[in-house]
């Protein structure tokens, strides 16, 4: 970004860090006038370098994976619990230095070192240095720059600041170097007239590069009124101006501030500037989160008839749903129609021991998920022909019940107490893309049942347990315990806490035998139910204490959270040998034949 510095009378006494903050002042891209190579001047609207083609420009980061503003879906927004409270210094004081109309927005310069924002989750404390604002042109055609579930209100407000002690170089090529405070301003029939924002359009002038210097009796908090400063959106963004360098850290509250709408029409009648607002960017793979105050919509779908519209019965009905369709999961295992494929081979499993892998655990509203550091953990052999990164691992269980049976895919009509689910991706693709390739996703389905073998599974008959006989299989019950230790942090749907203890996927695995599998093709179990999974449930269950299972719908007050198992229709479920258990007629027929033959070697 290339900025240029105006002298003052007092420039030259001081020193480079102060003449650079100076220059912030005047000049920074969000709403300021930046200036590239001769005849490139960018524009909102009526020029050769409007918003599509920023990217083009010299020295622009405007072509960027990190762009800003965005659209924020608020049923994709996670609640983080380290978003609390901001701390304001002297938002209440009358700092406004100038007010200037710069050809591109009307900015309020501040007075130098007064004004102050910390807390919130940032990372440190901010020198707030200025604040603008982005319109369209009449009530009508409303111009904030993000959006809320697609809705966009008639103004926006942005209050800058930059990180205490950087300079204008190494803020705007910092991460988080730059803090920027997004308001919404929607529009009112009614409203205080002769208030604060009747007193600030009363300055607004027409003429580009126009700045009025004088006193003016309004403070920050005047302009924001009774905005509830606890409930926030949070994401890592970049200038909205060019060379809009990735270096925001960016605040947009979820409270609007009301204007009467005859104030707002003066932005654009006063300043002859219309439409001044940035067209939203993609999200790419940035995840967007909320404060705990935050009030999230709650999913449209449910596992049960009592809390949401959409029951696993009318999941079929969603938009753009696959749940309808004839290789859905999961499914019923009938162990005498699996066939044999000696194809199904050991798998290897990548990181699957590395400690430090789980980056986060997450409520997800319907479930506990635990996700993976990117790039990290991989799974591959089995039979799927594929590398496939991991990318998290979730539940599945029943009700507060040591009775209770809550696993997804049942064995022999058997349903098990919880199940586990390692979800995996392609290598070779993108999510979007492996989402709607039959053999995008691999999942690892492991059954999970309470350690003493000898209690009654859900009253399975006599049959089921000669089918299943008790495993002799025990995972880390330390780790299930550091495990469920963060269910108590994660109450609130979407919310998420990081993990520091130490937890592998084998510690949590245990010995459970993986070479005894059986594979079919089927689906996601949750809505959108992409048929692109290919699936691998385990024979043998994982054991885990029973107090530590029932933690998981204690502590998130889910249960119940399985959905029904669908029909097979004309699929095939595929064993590994040592995965199929022969009916005991055809054991015996292959013992008859072995003693007949033996008599027959020996002549030979």
């Amino acid at each position: 970004m290339k900025i240029l510095i105006q002298p003052t009378e007092s420039l030259g006494t001081r020193d480079l860090n102060h003449k650079m903050h100076h220059s912030l002042l005047l000049y920074l891209s969000l709403g300021a006038l930046v200036k590239f190579a001769a005849g490139s001047d960018w524009c909102y609207n009526g020029c050769d370098h409007t918003p599509s083609e920023w990217p083009q420009l010299h020295g622009s980061f405007c072509g960027g994976k990190r762009q800003s503003p965005i659209d924020i879906v608020t049923s994709h927004v996670k609640t983080d619990p380290n978003l609390l409270n901001f701390t304001f210094v002297n938002f209440s004081k009358h700092v406004i230095k100038s007010i200037e109309n710069n050809g591109h927005t009307v900015k309020c310069r501040l007075e130098e070192n007064e004004v102050e924002v910390s807390g919130g989750g940032l990372t440190d404390t901010y020198s707030t240095i200025q604040f603008h604002f982005h319109w369209g042109d009449t009530e009508y055609h409303p111009g904030s720059e993000h959006k809320i579930d697609g809705h966009r209100y008639p103004m926006e407000m942005h209050i800058v600041s930059l990180k205490k002690g950087l300079t204008v170089e190494q803020a705007t090529a910092n991460s988080d170097g730059i803090a920027v405070l997004g308001f919404f301003i929607n529009a009112t029939e009614d409203g205080n007239m002769s208030g604060p924002w009747n007193l600030l359009t009363s300055h607004l002038m027409s003429n580009k590069d126009t700045e009025g210097t004088t006193n003016y009796n309004i403070s920050i908090n005047d302009l924001i009124g009774n905005v509830d400063l606890t409930k926030f959106y949070r994401y890592m963004g970049s200038l909205t101006t060019p060379s809009c360098n990735e270096a925001v850290a960016w605040t947009v509250f979820h409270e609007p501030i009301n204007v009467n709408k005859e104030l707002i029409k003066r932005f654009p009648m006063k300043t002859g500037l219309v439409n001044v607002f940035r067209p939203v960017q993609e999200l790419n793979e940035r995840q967007v989160s909320a404060s705990p105050a935050t009030p999230l919509p709650p999913s449209p779908w449910c596992y049960d008839d009592h809390h949401c519209a959409y029951n696993s019965s009318l999941w079929h009905l969603l938009s753009h749903s696959h749940c309808g369709g004839e290789r859905q999961s999961p499914i019923n295992i009938v162990t005498k129609t699996a066939v044999i494929d000696e194809h199904l081979d050991a798998f290897t499993y990548t990181k699957f021991d590395d400690k430090n892998a789980i980056k986060s655990i997450t409520n997800s509203g319907h479930s506990v998920k635990c996700v993976l550091k990117e790039d990290t953990v991989e799974v591959s052999g089995g039979g799927l022909g594929y590398v496939y990164s991991t990318l998290q691992f979730h539940f599945h269980w029943g009700a507060v019940s040591h009775e209770s049976q809550g696993s997804e895919h049942m064995v022999d009509s058997k349903r098990y107490p919880m199940e586990m689910h390692i979800v995996n991706k392609r290598k070779d693709l993108k999510l979007e893309k492996a989402l709607e390739t039959p053999n995008g996703l691999a999942v690892l389905g492991f059954f999970i049942e309470a350690a003493d073998t000898t209690k009654s599974s859900g009253g399975s008959s006599s049959e089921h347990q000669e089918t299943h006989p008790p495993s002799s299989s025990t995972s880390d019950m330390g780790a299930w315990k550091k495990l469920t230790k963060y269910l108590s942090a994660i109450h609130n749907i979407r919310s998420e806490v990081n993990v520091t203890e130490e937890i592998s996927i084998d510690d949590l695995l245990g010995n459970v035998n993986r070479a005894a599998y059986y594979r079919y093709n089927g689906s996601l179990t949750t809505p959108s139910c992409n048929e692109a999974v290919v699936w691998t449930v385990f024979k043998e269950s994982v054991k885990v204490d029973q107090d530590l299972m029932m933690l998981f719908p204690i502590q998130t007050g889910y249960h119940n959270v399985f959905r029904p198992t669908q029909s097979l229709h004309d699929r095939t479920i595929f064993s590994t040998t040592s995965a199929a258990s022969a009916p005991g007629p055809i054991i015996l027929f292959l013992l008859l034949a072995c003693l007949c033959a033996f008599p027959l070697n020996l002549r030979l």
